[in-house]
């Protein structure tokens, strides 16, 4: 094949892949990491081969974790030899990992040059009725767009979306951290379910998760089941839509506010996207159900901040914008950061806003915070950030005015 034909075929998946080094004056190795089945088969077509060829492939990087040409044993040796001269496996770089204490794990990785192009991966055991779960929080871009007030990562601000093989590298490294000293041919896949929830906002580099999403979903792959990937979104309505269109997952919302008021200051697309549009959008979502599908109900997650958002009046709110969507609420207690402007709701407050809920006939859960030992708890990613929290007082001085207006009220 012909320089100019293997240079055209890296073009094409270029967007389904991590960027290589160059390896010299020719051609850019293509990372065969990143794409989906698709990408892949058309790939193989590109090379004059038969598209089965993709599938295969796909088995020995997703179920095996092979990186090495070589060891992919029903292939023939010219092919392998091809795919070693033209294409590469690659994961972004572990730049560190620390294990929690109580079994959360938690990858840092490179994904570009300097100290801005790290992000952050956090798998999080546990132990429930069907068995033995590990979840994995995958981000999405290198820092967030939205600066939600209360999550560090926003601290960071945006600097670029991650490609396809840099987001399904990271549910690639957590499961061989499991399996790298396991023979090749005993290894097996150990994280059971994906949250799109880690950094970035998701639907903000739609397509790169979408196809991440459906190599999870893969036979070929992961094989994961629908119901156990979730894409977690702040409330970017349109690609909410779009979503139901394209692919089955479950749906997770970061509410964090019950008015639009208070929305507008914690989560700011809020004042793109208000909640009367987000709840119809979830709405929608829903009614795109069928007997097999994830969409049985919306995932809204609550971060509990003291004197903020827990309030009974907030529960009461929540129970009025909720009535009509099927929905379960999981209740995140504040994890702070340094520089935070807000403190963690307190415990009782907590269990009474749980009460209210669950009395008004709401599937409401506590989440349990896990490896805040590694700064691996939810709104914790990258601790370590460019300090941009100017605005820290002028957020106390906003909460103590809510609180002495409510004192007021009664």
């Amino acid at each position: 094949m012909s320089t100019e034909v293997l240079a055209a075929s890296a073009t094409d998946v270029q967007q389904a892949s991590a960027s290589a080094p160059a390896q010299s004056n020719t051609v850019e190795k293509v990372n065969l990491l990143g794409m989906s089945r698709p990408q892949m088969e058309k790939f193989f077509e590109d090379l004059g081969e038969k598209k089965f060829r993709a599938g295969q492939v796909m088995k020995w990087i997703h179920q095996f974790f092979v990186t090495d040409f070589a060891e992919m044993t029903n292939i023939s040796g010219k092919l392998r030899e091809k795919l070693e001269k033209i294409c590469e496996i690659k994961a972004p770089e572990v730049v560190h990992k620390n294990y929690s204490k109580d079994g959360t794990r938690k990858w840092v990785f490179r994904v570009g040059e300097g100290e801005g192009s790290l992000v952050e991966t956090v798998l999080i055991p546990a132990e429930d009725k069907t068995g033995s779960r590990k979840t994995l929080c995958i981000s999405s871009q290198v820092g967030c767009a939205l600066d939600c007030s209360f999550c560090s990562t926003g601290k960071q601000g945006f600097q670029r979306d991650l490609t396809q093989a840099e987001i399904i590298g990271q549910l690639w490294m957590a499961n061989y951290s499991y399996m790298e000293d396991v023979p090749v041919i005993e290894r097996e896949r150990s994280v059971t379910n994906v949250v799109m929830m880690g950094m970035g906002e998701p639907l903000l580099n739609y397509d790169a998760v979408l196809n991440a999403m459906r190599i999870m979903l893969d036979d070929f792959a992961y094989g994961m089941s629908k119901r156990r990937v979730t894409l977690s979104t702040s409330g970017v309505v349109p690609k909410i839509d779009q979503l139901a269109q394209d692919i089955d997952v479950a749906l997770a919302i970061s509410l964090h506010a019950t008015n639009n008021e208070l929305r507008d200051e914690l989560v700011p697309i809020n004042k793109k996207y208000p909640l009367e549009q987000l709840i119809a959008a979830c709405q929608r979502y829903i009614g795109k159900d069928g007997n097999e599908s994830a969409r049985k109900h919306v995932t809204i997650e609550y971060v509990m901040l003291d004197g903020v958002n827990d309030h009974p009046e907030h529960a009461q709110q929540m129970i009025k914008l909720l009535k009509n969507l099927p929905s379960k609420i999981n209740l995140i207690p504040f994890n702070p950061f340094p520089h935070a402007p807000y403190g963690r709701s307190s415990r009782n407050r907590i269990i009474s806003f749980q009460k209210t809920l669950s009395d008004a006939g709401f599937v409401c859960t506590i989440r349990q915070t896990r490896g805040d030992d590694i700064d691996a708890a939810c709104g914790q990613l990258v601790g370590q950030v460019a300090d941009r929290t100017r605005r820290a007082e002028q957020w106390k001085k906003k909460v103590a005015a809510q609180n002495e207006i409510i004192r007021s009220q009664g």
